[in-house]
């Protein structure tokens, strides 16, 4: 076999391995438990969580199947899984309402980055660790700010026993449902972030967003005022042009949250009178990104360049935000006038497809997403 075709097969290989593992993750007792209760609870109550906002009860719901804490260590109560099935449980939760996923997903992965760093920055151990690490904490993220910096972001100023944060977080979701809130903060004296996991308290003032789109996540702009962050509650500090590159790299790939919602779109269209041909058009072609951009995204984390991954994990991205805004158009052209109605699901999916948009998107995401749509201008004939 000629070395071009080896390595296009090992290639092909490998992306099916990735996406086959994450399949195979549905035979996880709490996958398998999170799938049942995902279809049978969260689904079918998709739009009125959209007006009504995500409840407590379905975070104590979270809570009671094992999701606040899944990433902790075993010694902490958590699952021991792999990244495959974390990858599953996010399908899942995307396919079944994405509001929900939203504010979960906010807290697991900060979790996950917790228990990589049990200690604060200062040595000590972090007071909110071990709540957090047992799942009887749910804590948000307003990490994305530093993005805009040197305007736009939170500030952080050296006290004497600590750190002082002032600012306005752009987006905060489930705001009244957490308890503490992971911030990064920049110093501007040394360009240093500061990561804090701190209580929400009378320092924290929240103003509505008139959202359009994941409205039931209880997303809000939520500005900071002279919160006094004791070193005991620092997480790290590092130099902001690392945490750039390491952000970028990150929100270069395509979430698990994006072939959620295109299979539930998918077998949406399914369902619909000439939609199967649709379906059946578009299965493959999902299930060929999906399986790429797991692929890609395992490289890296298994030691891989990120940086010379990078473009194509960002044309991949590109191409299922395209993907999913097309096949939610198409969702709503089946269903005709009723697809129009606010409480058909089309319009809930195709609200959902534009904040996945601009959900995590960095400057460099967002020019590789405007250069696609300048590129692809139909030739008049």
């Amino acid at each position: 076999m000629p070395a071009r075709a080896a390595t296009a097969a090992t290639s092909a290989t490998a992306a099916q391995s990735a996406a086959a593992a994450v399949d195979a993750a549905d035979g996880q007792p709490l996958v398998a438990r999170t799938k049942e209760y995902a279809l049978e609870q969260l689904a079918p109550a998709a739009l009125r969580t959209d007006r009504e906002r995500v409840s407590r009860e379905t975070v104590e719901d979270l809570r009671g199947l094992g999701l606040l804490n899944h990433l902790a260590p075993p010694r902490f109560g958590g699952a021991g899984l792999d990244r495959y099935a974390d990858r599953r449980l996010h399908e899942v939760l995307a396919y079944a309402d994405l509001n929900v996923w939203l504010v979960w997903a906010q807290h697991a992965p900060t979790v996950a980055r917790i228990a990589g760093t049990p200690r604060s920055a200062a040595g000590g151990t972090h007071p909110l660790v071990e709540p957090v690490l047992r799942g009887t904490m749910l804590i948000g993220a307003a990490l994305s700010d530093v993005r805009r910096y040197p305007t736009g972001n939170l500030t952080a100023r050296r006290s004497r026993d600590g750190w002082v944060f002032n600012g306005t977080v752009s987006w905060l979701s489930g705001w009244g449902l957490n308890e503490a809130v992971a911030l990064a903060a920049v110093d501007p004296e040394s360009e240093d972030v500061v990561l804090a996991l701190i209580p929400v308290d009378e320092h924290f003032r929240a103003t509505p967003l008139a959202l359009q789109a994941v409205s039931g996540s209880r997303t809000e702009r939520v500005g900071v005022l002279d919160a006094v962050v004791p070193d005991a509650y620092v997480l790290a500090v590092r130099p902001l042009a690392d945490w750039r590159h390491d952000d970028i790299s990150t929100a270069g790939n395509a979430g698990p949250q994006f072939f959620g919602l295109g299979r539930r779109i998918l077998d949406e269209i399914a369902d619909e009178p000439h939609g199967t041909g649709v379906a059946d058009a578009w299965r493959p072609y999902l299930r060929g990104l999906r399986a790429r951009v797991y692929e890609l995204a395992d490289a890296v984390l298994d030691g891989g360049d990120p940086d010379a991954s990078l473009p194509e994990r960002l044309s991949l991205k590109v191409r299922a935000r395209e993907a999913l805004t097309t096949l939610s158009r198409a969702l709503v052209v089946a269903r005709a006038g009723r697809g129009l109605v606010a409480d058909d699901t089309a319009q809930l999916h195709a609200r959902s497809a534009l904040f996945l948009q601009v959900q995590g998107q960095t400057r460099t995401e967002r020019a590789a997403q405007l250069d696609s749509v300048a590129d692809s201008v139909p030739r008049l004939p």
